[in-house]
């Protein structure tokens, strides 16, 4: 009975409630690292699924946007005339550890209505002052890979900034926000992008490149794995805690009683 009132009072039901939580805080954070895996799972198969698939051919339909959306590192071939007078810069860009900018670039699709922005390839600060140099007039045919937009930077990135009073258009963007460049191209673009691939015999800027996809699962079924250890170790050790507390208050408690004991022995004129 006196255990149980100790185990009762104040000190030892928040020291309980705050170990139950610790552990049901590791273990969420287990099902999440879990959650993270399961839609890792599911990118990599998609993502796959759409670097095996054969070449797209966008001249050849009208494509709804939901379905470009999944259609996201499918490779993608289109033809057109470019139009520069859209052209617009992407922002802190680097090629081999030097800054640049990204040229994006609206192609009119022959025999189409709509139009898809490209992104041309990489060029350096230093030689972004006339763009004009870059122009490749003419009916082109474009080879590459269908990539989504943003909405929003990444975290701890910048977000473009709004159009102050006067400006009709920014020509320098942070991200690839289709939804706003949009705003300011005078006919309809495709609601994704389309990221030039390289080609052997292009040797001059701007330079291209695909994005490399790590189709990797990560460590997010290990560190699962730890959280739940990590919850499981606390509470099958607090009960252990808690009895070694317990043995040793009673143990102090009699220690403590002998020495006043003794104390009273030992004071003058005092006999038992």
């Amino acid at each position: 009975m006196n255990t149980l009132h100790r185990l009762l009072n104040l000190r030892w039901v928040l020291t309980s409630l705050l170990v139950l939580a610790a552990a049901g805080v590791m273990a969420r954070l287990g099902i999440w690292q879990l959650d993270r895996l399961e839609w890792r799972r599911a990118f990599n198969a998609r993502v796959g699924a759409q670097i095996n698939a054969p070449e797209l051919d966008l001249n050849q339909h009208r494509w709804k946007a939901d379905d470009l959306f999944d259609m996201e590192y499918r490779a993608v071939t289109v033809r057109g005339e470019y139009d520069f007078s859209q052209q617009v810069l992407l922002r802190n860009q680097a090629w081999e550890e030097r800054g640049g900018y990204r040229l994006l670039t609206p192609l009119r699709t022959a025999g189409g209505e709509a139009a898809v922005l490209v992104d041309r390839g990489w060029i350096p600060l230093e030689e972004a002052q006339n763009l004009s140099v870059y122009d490749e007039p003419g009916v082109v045919t474009v080879r590459g890979q269908i990539r989504r937009p943003q909405s929003r930077p990444d975290f701890g990135g910048v977000p473009d900034p709004t159009l102050t009073p006067g400006e009709t258009r920014l020509a320098a963007w942070n991200i690839v926000n289709l939804e706003r460049i949009q705003q300011q191209v005078p006919y309809e673009l495709l609601p994704v992008y389309i990221q030039q691939a390289p080609d052997p015999s292009w040797t001059a800027l701007p330079y291209r490149g695909l994005a490399e996809v790590e189709l990797t699962e990560g460590s997010h079924q290990s560190y699962a794995m730890q959280w739940f250890s990590f919850a499981g170790l606390l509470l099958a050790g607090y009960p252990f805690f808690v009895r070694q507390q317990l043995r040793q208050k009673p143990e102090r408690g009699a220690v403590e009683q002998n020495g006043v004991e003794q104390r009273r022995l030992e004071e003058p004129g005092r006999t038992e």
